[in-house]
């Protein structure tokens, strides 16, 4: 396995990747794992994509929600105008995925932008995860509603039963 440093190539990346390491938070787009809020942290970033390193095993093209401190890199200024954000994180789809010595993977993501020219593949998987977060919504509002209306019930009946006790 060769090191990054090993490559005597030319420069194929189009952007510079800054080293940042932060605390990350993500959710993979499907069905079984968009209630599942995952916890990892950045590596290196850049106005295009971004390599974490995260427990759960992805596979490319997987689309990924991430959540990161963003505001403390004047880089992601360039995020912010290029991307796809979605309720305060960034949308990307996986690039490659590496196996680390420590059962962790090296996932690189690659950044979706508002320009995104084959959006085939991708917005069905984003529109899935609102119509998910939206239903989700719905189901917490309908339990809150219940909630009020069994404390309500709770009050009226210690209210009965103080108006029994004083008559």
């Amino acid at each position: 396995m060769a090191q990054q440093n090993d490559y005597k190539g030319p420069e194929r990346r189009q952007f510079l990747r800054l080293g940042y390491v932060t605390p990350l938070a993500y959710k993979v787009c499907k069905e079984e794992t968009i209630h599942k809020l995952l916890q990892g942290y950045t590596s290196n970033i850049s106005p295009a994509g971004l390599l974490c390193n995260i427990k759960e095993k992805v596979k490319k093209d997987d689309i990924l929600w991430l959540s990161f401190d963003r505001e403390t890199l004047s880089i992601c200024q360039e995020i912010e105008k290029r991307s796809f954000i979605y309720q305060n994180g960034v949308i990307g789809k996986v690039a490659r995925v590496e196996q680390k010595d420590d059962n962790t993977y090296d996932t690189g993501v690659q950044f979706i932008t508002r320009e995104e020219k084959d959006s085939t593949h991708i917005y069905p998987k984003i529109y899935f995860t609102k119509g998910k977060l939206k239903e989700r919504q719905k189901e917490e509002q309908e339990e809150e509603l219940e909630q009020e209306e069994g404390e309500r019930e709770e009050l009226e009946e210690q209210r009965d039963m103080i108006e029994d006790e004083q008559a």
